[in-house]
C-alpha cells in the first residue's frame, strides 16, 4: 500500500463529522462523534499505524468513484474479469428523522453485485485516538465492538452480516455475492442500535433525498456551465457545516501537508471566523442565507455570552465546537504523516494569534446577509457595536494577518483594509438600524484610508504590498481590494497591483502564490487554490472579462474527478496539497462564478461589492 494523492478521495458527512474514502473504497478518515474528535482510522497519516476500513475484490480490479447526483453519498464501482460490484458510502444525516434503530451518528456501507460474481476482501481495521489507545475488537451475535485494550469501551460497533475473524484490532475476511447481492456494514458510536438491511436501504434512500432538497432550496444553481461545480462546491460547504451551532469548520482534515516531507502540516477541524465567514457569504450569495446567518449569530452570541477572548483580543481567531477545547497545539510523534510530512499536528497555535482581518470579515457577512433580508436582532446590534469599537482600538497594531505567518507581526496591508471594511459596513449596518454612527468611526475609517495609500502602496513597484515592513513584497490579498470597496476596480493603483500579481505572484496557468517573503517556516508553499479565484474575481471587476473567463476555466479543470478542491496545487504535478476538500476553496467558486455571471449579464462592477446597497430599516 501506498499513499494515494489527495485528490483521488471522496468525502461523505452528517452534518457532525466527516469520512473521507479512498478510491478503492479504503475508509482512510474519520473522527467520531465530531470533525475534531480523535480519529477512528487515520491512515492518511500513517499508512501502518493510522487505521483503515477496506472493502475491495480479491482479484485484480479496476475502481471509479462518483457521487449520486447531486448528494453527498458516494459510489465506487468495482470491476473483475468475473463481475462487476458496487460500493455505497453514505452517513445518515443530523437532523433527519430516521428509524428508531439508525443509530445517531453511522457510516453506512453497502456492497452490492451488479454482474457476474465477486468475491471481495474486508478489512477492518480501527485504531483509537489516532493509533495512540491499543485497540481490541470482541464479536457479539450483532457483530463486532470496538473498544481500547484496557477494557474502557469506545461506544464503537460494527453491524454486518459478514463473518470475520477477529485478531486483537483487526477483524478480517472475505464475502462471495452474486448478481442481485447485497450485504451491508454499519458503523456507529452507539452499540445499543442496530439497523436490519431493509431498514438500511431506507436510510440511504432518505438521506439521498435530504441532501437533494437542501440543493434545491438554490435557484441559482440553475444556471449553466457551472451547475456540476456550484453544486458540488455547496454539498462540501454543508458537509462541514455542524447542523446543531451553525458554525462551519474550514477542512474535515488534520497535517496533510502544502510541502509534502516538510513541516507545514495543520490542524483544519475548527471554527475559523475568517473562513467560516467567507463561506457563509458564499451561501448567501446561492440562496442559503438561514445557514449564513446561523454561523454569523454563531459568532455575535459567542461575544455576547462569553466576552473577549483575552485583553486586547475580542474572538480567537479559531473555536472548537467540542465541550473540552482541542485546538491547543500539540504535535503526534507516533505518526509518520502522509507522505512522510512530520510533525502531525492536532490543535492550532493560530489560536493565540491576532488578526485583525477577521473583523472585516465578519462584518463584511453580516452587510451582505442584511442586503439580502435578514433582519437583525437587538442583540445582534450590540455584538456589532463591540466589534466595530474594538477595531477603533487595535487597527494600528501589528498581527499575524490572513496567511498566519509564525514569522513577526507586522502590519499587514490586507488586515488594515479589512479594518477599513468593519468600519465602513460598520458605519452602513448604523444607518439601516436607523442611528447614527459615531463620529470616531468615521474618523477612523478615512484615518485607516489614508495610511494605507500612503504606507501600503509603492510607487515604483505600482502595486499595494504585503506589509507596511515589506513595502516591496506581494501579497495576493490585496487583489480583494476592489471587493470591498476601497477603491474601484478601474484605479490605476488597483490596476497595477492586478498586473504586479500576474507577474510575480502567477506561477503556471493562472495559479496564484499567496504571497513573497519569508512567514517563519521552511519549506516551500504552492499556489493557493483561493488566490486563484481572487484573481478570477479582480480581473472580472477591472473589465478583463476574458482572462477572468479563461483563469476560471482553467482552475476549475484542476479540480479532482469528483469536484474537490484542497488548500494548494503543486503546479509541476498538479497534485493537491494542504488540507482536503477545503471550505476556503469552494467558496472561491461560488463567488467567482456568481460574479462571473453578474458581469456577463451586465451588472455594474461597482453594485456588486460585497455587502453595498444596504436597505434602511423602516
Amino acid at each position: 500500500m501506498e499513499y494515494r494523492p489527495l485528490e483521488a478521495y471522496g468525502v461523505v458527512g452528517n452534518l457532525e463529522t466527516c469520512a473521507l474514502v479512498g478510491p478503492e473504497g479504503s475508509v482512510d478518515w474519520l473522527c467520531l462523534p465530531r470533525l475534531a474528535s480523535p480519529s477512528v482510522f487515520a491512515r492518511l497519516l500513517d499508512l501502518d499505524e493510522g487505521g483503515w476500513f477496506d472493502v475491495r475484490p480479491v482479484e485484480d480490479f479496476e475502481a471509479t468513484h462518483d457521487y449520486l447526483r447531486d448528494s453527498a453519498v458516494l459510489r465506487t464501482t468495482f470491476r473483475t474479469a468475473e463481475g462487476k460490484a458496487t460500493l455505497t458510502d453514505a452517513m445518515p444525516l443530523s437532523g433527519v428523522e430516521y428509524d428508531d434503530t439508525v443509530p445517531e451518528r453511522a457510516l453506512l456501507r453497502r456492497v452490492s453485485c451488479r454482474e457476474g460474481e465477486i468475491t471481495l476482501s474486508v478489512g477492518f481495521h480501527p485504531r483509537l485516538d489516532y493509533g495512540r489507545a491499543a485497540t481490541r475488537i470482541t464479536d457479539d451475535d450483532e457483530g463486532y465492538v470496538v473498544e481500547d485494550a484496557e477494557g474502557r469501551p469506545a461506544r464503537l460497533r460494527l453491524t454486518t452480516d459478514a463473518d470475520l475473524s477477529v485478531d486483537g484490532g483487526d477483524a478480517t475476511g472475505t464475502v462471495t455475492l452474486s448478481r442481485g447481492d447485497s450485504l451491508w456494514f454499519v458503523l456507529s458510536d452507539d452499540a445499543s442500535r442496530s439497523p436490519s438491511p431493509t431498514v438500511c436501504e431506507r436510510t440511504l434512500a432518505r438521506t439521498v433525498t435530504s441532501w437533494r432538497e437542501w440543493l434545491d432550496r438554490s435557484a441559482t444553481l440553475d444556471n449553466e456551465p457551472y451547475r456540476e461545480m456550484l453544486a458540488r462546491s455547496a454539498l462540501t460547504i454543508r458537509l462541514l457545516t455542524n447542523r446543531e451551532t451553525g458554525a462551519i469548520a474550514a477542512a474535515p482534515t488534520t497535517s496533510l501537508p502544502e510541502d509534502v516531507g516538510g513541516v507545514r502540516n495543520w490542524d483544519y477541524r475548527f471554527h475559523w471566523l475568517r473562513d467560516s465567514s467567507i463561506v457563509a457569504r458564499a451561501l448567501a450569495r446561492l440562496g442559503y442565507t438561514d445557514e449564513a446567518y446561523a454561523n454569523v449569530r454563531w459568532w455575535l452570541s459567542h461575544l455576547r455570552d462569553n466576552g473577549p477572548a483575552e485583553e486586547g483580543m475580542l474572538f480567537r481567531p479559531l473555536y472548537d465546537l467540542q465541550e473540552i477545547d482541542g485546538t491547543v497545539e500539540v504535535e503526534l510523534n507516533h505518526l509518520a504523516g502522509y507522505r512522510d510530512s512530520d510533525p502531525v499536528r492536532i490543535g492550532n497555535a493560530a489560536r493565540d494569534q491576532h488578526q485583525h482581518d477577521i473583523y472585516g470579515e465578519l462584518l463584511l457577512t453580516v452587510a451582505e446577509l442584511v442586503r439580502r433580508g435578514v433582519a437583525l436582532t437587538p442583540e445582534d446590534w450590540v455584538s456589532i457595536e463591540r466589534v466595530v469599537d474594538h477595531v477603533c482600538e487595535v487597527w494600528d497594531e501589528p498581527d499575524f494577518g490572513i496567511w498566519e505567518v509564525r514569522s513577526a507581526a507586522e502590519h499587514f496591508v490586507n488586515s488594515k483594509v479589512m479594518c477599513w471594511a468593519a468600519l465602513d459596513r460598520g458605519i452602513d449596518l448604523a444607518h439601516h438600524m436607523g442611528i447614527e454612527p459615531p463620529e470616531r468611526w468615521k474618523r477612523t475609517r478615512e484615518e485607516i484610508h489614508e495610511t494605507v495609500l500612503e504606507e501600503g502602496y509603492n510607487e515604483e513597484t505600482g502595486a499595494f504590498v504585503r506589509s507596511f515592513e515589506a513595502n516591496r513584497a506581494l501579497d495576493a490579498a490585496c487583489l480583494r481590494i476592489p471587493q470591498v470597496g476601497f477603491l474601484p476596480a478601474d484605479d490605476e493603483r488597483v490596476q497595477g497591483t492586478i498586473d504586479a500579481v500576474l507577474d510575480r505572484l502567477v506561477v503556471d496557468d493562472g495559479l496564484v502564490q499567496r504571497y513573497e517573503g519569508p512567514d517563519g517556516l521552511p519549506g516551500e508553499d504552492h499556489a493557493f487554490i483561493l488566490c486563484t479565484f481572487w484573481l478570477v474575481d479582480a480581473l472580472a471587476l477591472a473589465g478583463r472579462e476574458g482572462a477572468a473567463h479563461r483563469t476560471l476555466r482553467a482552475i476549475i479543470d484542476r479540480a479532482s474527478s469528483l469536484g474537490l478542491f484542497a488548500e494548494e496545487i503543486d503546479p509541476m504535478t498538479g497534485q493537491h496539497r494542504g488540507n482536503y476538500p477545503l471550505a476556503f476553496a469552494h467558496a472561491g467558486l461560488i463567488n467567482s462564478v456568481l460574479r462571473l455571471w453578474s458581469v456577463d449579464d451586465g451588472v455594474d462592477a461597482e453594485a456588486d461589492v460585497l455587502g453595498r446597497e444596504i436597505p434602511r430599516v423602516e
